[in-house]
């Protein structure tokens, strides 16, 4: 358990982070962690899902899940005088959901409908395609979400076994933040997690490995008669417990992080290639990687490759600049304490990193690990990463991949 006492707020953020994830699954189960989110708000013995949202709704809080690569979380937000009935809900959900048959096939359809709105969506769609190009098989590379027929055939008795099995407290951490008393969070815990709490039991240590991905990045085509064009590209990265990941992080800033990055001024700003483009970090406990986003119109898409991969080679030839190292470290640092003004955002950080790291990572050392970032550091994981090969996914209208721009075929072995 890890709380944060919040004096200036309202409110209280409470959390349950299980290490459970998408990557625990098997190929036949894929997407059983989202499915199993979905489905514990359905019915405990004590509650309907009616019984849930008015309880909810009655104090003006907000209930809900997300699932990750590696993580589940189950959390609620409300007023600071109704810290009880948060504890009791989401303790209740993550605890007793009855994966009930009838709720099951309600939910599968439910799941079904956001596959189908996740391929509506090219970015999003698209992201998934790009992970599986750059990992392949390993189980990272696989949709938290699931396919169309995993989720189908999926039973009762798979996502039952998945509860029972993998949601044991050992796996899971309590984060709460807020204006709230640490004392008393621990007794609530302890009087709701009741017998299942057993003396002696150690947690389960965080997630660590050296990333046993196998095979070559691949490039990957979805055709569709789109009007934009969506392109995915990067590299492996090494995983979050890597001694450089704060390096890699304002590199990944001063590629495509913000309006003065290099790939914005580019790509935008100076040429007017494309509306939307940035580079973004994913990062697990063995591997990772850094990308690229764009989208544009289908007769630009030779201009925004050779664009792009122009900046990348110039990059990990040159590295960057001085004063864009400043300014990547100035916008990350202000990002960091801009972002963690509620409870709620504030919640998501103790508990990701006690479920992460197994410690508390103060604000204040996490400003200091980013200041000690020196430039020469920098350009180090630029050289080193930036000339691998490179995996990619596009989408938009295409028959082959030989119709793709020739620098990003070259790029992608």
């Amino acid at each position: 358990m890890v709380t944060e006492y919040l004096p200036s707020v309202r409110s209280a953020s409470v959390g349950v982070w299980v290490g459970v994830g998408s990557r625990d699954e098997g190929p036949t189960v894929a997407g059983a962690a989202h499915f199993l989110e979905h489905l514990l708000f359905k019915s405990t013995p004590t509650r309907t899902a009616v019984d849930i949202a008015q309880a909810v709704d009655a104090v003006g809080g907000e209930l809900n899940a997300f699932t990750a690569k590696e993580h589940t979380c189950y959390y609620a937000h409300v007023l600071d005088n109704d810290l009880e009935l948060a504890v009791d809900l989401v303790s209740d959900v993550v605890l007793n959901g009855r994966c009930a048959i009838d709720d099951v096939e309600v939910e599968r359809d439910v799941v079904l409908e956001e596959i189908a709105m996740r391929d509506d969506d090219p970015e999003d769609a698209l992201a998934d395609q790009f992970l599986s190009a750059v990992f392949g098989d390993h189980p990272v590379g696989r949709p938290v979400i699931g396919s169309v027929q995993s989720v189908s055939e999926m039973t009762r008795a798979q996502l039952h076994s998945f509860h029972q099995r993998r949601y044991t407290p050992e796996r899971m951490v309590v984060a709460v933040a807020g204006n709230i008393d640490h004392d008393e969070v621990v007794a609530l815990v302890r009087q709701h997690f009741g017998p299942r709490l057993v003396r002696g039991n150690r947690a389960v240590p965080p997630r660590k490995g050296a990333g046993r991905v196998t095979g070559k990045p691949r490039l990957t085509l979805a055709n569709r008669d789109a009007e934009q064009t969506h392109v995915y590209l990067g590299v492996r990265t090494p995983g979050r417990h890597w001694k450089h990941r704060w390096a890699l992080t304002v590199l990944n800033t001063a590629l495509g992080g913000g309006l003065s990055s290099r790939l914005f001024q580019q790509v935008r700003e100076s040429r007017g290639l494309a509306y939307s483009v940035y580079s973004s970090q994913d990062m697990f406990s063995d591997t990772g990687a850094l990308s690229v986003y764009a989208a544009c119109l289908p007769e630009r898409f030779a201009e925004v490759a050779r664009v792009t991969a122009d900046v990348l080679q110039d990059v990990a030839r040159d590295g960057i600049a001085e004063s864009e190292c400043r300014i990547a470290k100035g916008s990350l640092r202000g990002g960091l304490v801009l972002g963690l003004e509620d409870s709620s955002s504030r919640m998501n950080r103790i508990g990701r990193g006690e479920l992460n790291y197994a410690e508390h990572r103060s604000i204040d050392r996490t400003l200091q690990e980013l200041d000690e970032v020196t430039l020469d550091e920098v350009n180090a994981v630029a050289r080193r990463l930036l000339g691998k090969t490179y995996g990619a996914a596009v989408l938009g209208p295409y028959s082959s991949k030989k119709s793709l721009p020739q620098q990003l075929r070259a790029m992608t072995g």
